[in-house]
């Protein structure tokens, strides 16, 4: 079995929707997103996935959906005063944490037909979540 994983550093904003900590306030991190391809066997140019490829496209939705946005729960009591405002924010349909994050950039690397194994979130240092199916 061959691996090979993508580090991609991206910035957001959530909080933590019914958390009783300190999560549960507006705040931000500086992450990373790992993500690691899987194969049985090597493409022709002896690759799991190039390089170059996975960053661009994984960037591309990175930079569309979470870096430099707040993520919310759609639920979240601030959303109407959000868009009342014209503030920019992205609702999702689970809690923003840093486990579901992972599962929806899994999602897409998996739409965008790579063999994705598994995603690390790194919300800061020593914190990680992973998502594999």
């Amino acid at each position: 079995m061959y691996s090979v994983t993508q580090e991609l550093p991206f910035c957001y904003g959530h909080r933590l929707l019914r958390y009783p900590g300190k999560c549960g306030r507006l705040h931000g991190h500086n992450g990373v997103a790992r993500v690691t391809l899987r194969a049985e066997a090597l493409d022709a140019q002896g690759m799991v996935a190039d390089f170059d490829q996975i960053e661009r496209a994984l960037r591309k939705y990175l930079d569309e959906s979470i870096d430099h946005r707040l993520l919310l729960h759609r639920d979240d009591p601030l959303v109407p005063s959000l868009r009342a405002a014209g503030e920019e924010f992205v609702a999702v349909e689970v809690n923003p944490t840093a486990e579901n994050i992972a599962r929806m950039i899994f999602d897409h690397a998996q739409r965008a037909g790579f063999p994705v194994a598994e995603v690390q979130v790194v919300e800061q240092q020593g914190s990680i979540a992973t998502y594999c199916p």
